[in-house]
């Protein structure tokens, strides 16, 4: 069955008529391109995509990597894939001219990643950490080591990671034990192992750059004594060719549920006289440069989960259409026929539901990529501050609703499709395999939710939630001028009012209530705030939709923009009105799971 990747026109609106992408052509940056300069990277992506990725893509999920103990073995279209990708010059895609990339937008870049992903999936997660280990080591490294390492992890020679968990830390990075200790020669002798580091090992590359989080001896206990180092799996001479094996090595793969082609692996670095590794930036402030790379995985995770829901719906869409099984109540004659499943209104629901969800998802992910291009080359101090803030205060949420109601998508797709949907035979089971993974990726939700009640809401005197409602705000006013969008604008102003009074009410409890019952629902609370942001996404791309309907386009758009408002109306009444109980169960501080006894289970 022949299905698209992504709806291409899907692309374009949410590219030039949502978020008006071409705009960003007027920025010095940015000068260089144009709409034709974003499609032919978008054309490409999807020539790579259908090429190299579509047709592996079940091998891949079907014969996982393997651990001889020596090397790590993986079928070889993974490596023509991933090169594939590096010789197009989309791994590196919003990168400078000078280190290798295009110096595309960022929400364009990540469109070209999101339709690599929709088709690879965790295969293209190779080329995606390497670019964002790049990024760190840009932003926070010396001139010498971005010159060793930035370079060749931009052109495709070196691949990177994150190394940050550990057997018996997990996501509490204050408990790491990995240590460092200075050399004579100013280097490091990193000792410790680490867990789930994808990408951790194999040959697609010739080196790996691994950025570690350890703790030089004598440094203070929990967050605050926390490095950062660049440890290669083989040291590089001077003249930047390739040296000795360092100490760092393989101690096994784990094979996850989905995300098969991309290796997650047990390292242990310094098994002898320690693996050598490179300080970035200052002592004991690790961790505050590892968020520069977490936060940018964290919105990576967000596209990713947007992406395989995409994909799913495209997928479960065709088939619906061209599936024909039963017949409507209303036909009830023995001569009728069947009719395809898709004019079976609970199947329509379940499209309908999953159009809603990842159009939403993919719109939230590329409001946070033209946020990073606004902090980066907004025209004014004022508008790259305000844009920073938003970014900021918004990554929990970018990561963690479409890491939610992504795999709640695929599930959908699997239904529509019935029996067929649960084999393998048709992706739609490994789309929610791989998606499934994506609510442990850099931060629980339960961990993404006390970042955001507990830090980034009441931060800097509530700043980030300001700028928030008053964005809020001018989409309400601009959906005041369109009849048919009054009555959402105002439903999302009252959920809007709703969700500022929860919160005040919160923060105060907050400081005269036992914090840990005030936390105890904070999972409400970023369920609630994330159905606000996505309902606040669903008007603006109505607003769009109303406008170009006004204009009375052909009958192709007349269709797709009254898709996007039925979209907007599922949203609105089928999702925006529970967060009226999330409210109640908030406010009252409700103590269910909190009380709950670890005897009682």
């Amino acid at each position: 069955m022949a299905a698209s990747i992504l709806s291409e026109r899907d692309i374009e609106f949410m590219l030039y008529e949502l978020f008006d992408a071409e705009n960003m052509t007027l920025r010095e940056r940015y000068s260089d391109h144009s709409r034709e300069t974003m499609n032919a990277a978008l054309t490409t992506a999807r020539a790579v995509a259908e090429k190299y990725f579509v047709p592996i893509r079940q091998k891949v999920d079907t014969h996982q990597p393997t651990f001889d103990g020596e090397k790590v073995h993986m079928v070889p279209e993974i490596k023509a894939a991933v090169d594939a990708v590096i010789d197009s010059g989309l791994a590196a895609g919003a990168a400078d001219y000078e280190l290798g990339g295009m110096q595309l937008p960022s929400i364009v870049a990540d469109t070209v990643t999101v339709y690599l992903t929709a088709a690879g999936s965790s295969t293209m997660g190779y080329t995606t950490l390497t670019n964002a280990n790049a990024n760190l080591i840009e932003a926070h490294g010396t001139a010498e080591q971005i010159e060793r390492w930035v370079e060749p992890l931009r052109s495709g020679r070196f691949a990177g990671t994150m190394a940050m968990t550990e057997p018996g830390a997990g996501s509490s990075l204050a408990d790491l034990t990995t240590s460092a200790r200075k050399a004579e020669d100013g280097s490091y002798r990193i000792t410790g192992n680490k867990i789930f580091i994808s990408g951790g090992d194999h040959d697609l590359n010739e080196n790996i750059v691994h950025l570690v989080l350890a703790r030089i001896k004598g440094a203070p206990a929990g967050v605050k004594g926390i490095s950062l180092f660049i440890v290669p799996k083989f040291l590089v001479n001077s003249d930047g060719s390739m040296g000795e094996r360092n100490e760092v090595s393989l101690a096994g793969l784990f094979h996850k549920m989905g995300g098969r082609g991309h290796t997650s692996t047990a390292l242990n670095f310094g098994e002898n006289e320690g693996a050598i590794g490179y300080l970035v930036g200052e002592e004991n402030e690790g961790l505050r440069y590892m968020f520069h790379m977490m936060n940018e995985a964290r919105i990576m995770v967000g596209h990713s989960a947007a992406a395989l829901a995409l994909t799913g719906y495209q997928y479960s869409l065709a088939y619906a259409r061209e599936r024909p099984q039963g017949r409507l109540p209303s036909a009830k004659g023995a001569g009728s026929s069947p009719v395809n499943i898709i004019q079976h209104p609970d199947v329509r629901r379940m499209l309908l539901a999953q159009k809603a969800y990842s159009e939403g998802a993919f719109a939230l992910c590329l409001l946070g990529s033209q946020l990073m291009d606004d902090t980066r080359t907004g025209e004014s101090e004022e508008l790259r501050l305000r844009a920073d803030t938003l970014l900021d205060f918004l990554t929990p949420v970018i990561k963690s609703w479409p890491s939610e109601y992504g795999p709640r998508a695929n599930s959908l797709a699997i239904q529509v499709m019935g029996g067929h949907g649960y084999i393998n035979e048709h992706p739609v089971e490994m789309f929610y395999r791989d998606n499934r993974l994506n609510p442990i990726h850099e931060g629980t939700y339960g961990i993404q939710s006390l970042d955001l009640l507990a830090r980034k809401v009441p931060m800097n005197g509530m700043a980030g939630y300001r700028v928030f409602v008053s964005e809020v705000e001018k989409t309400l006013e601009e959906a005041s001028f369109q009849p048919e969008l009054k009555d959402y604008a105002v439903e999302l102003e009252l959920a809007v009012a709703s969700l500022t009074d929860t919160t005040n009410q919160l923060l105060h409890a907050m400081e005269h209530e036992p914090i840990d019952l005030v936390l105890s629902n904070s999972v409400k609370y970023l369920e609630f705030f994330g159905n606000v942001v996505v309902a606040w996404i669903w008007l603006r791309q109505g607003i769009v939709a109303a406008r170009a309907l006004a204009d009375d386009p052909h009958e192709a758009d007349r269709d797709f923009y009254r898709g996007k408002l039925q979209a907007l109306r599922y949203f609105f009444r089928f999702e925006l009105p529970e967060t009226e109980a999330w409210a109640k169960l908030l406010v009252n501080l409700d103590s269910t799971s909190f009380d709950m006894q670890e005897s009682w289970f």
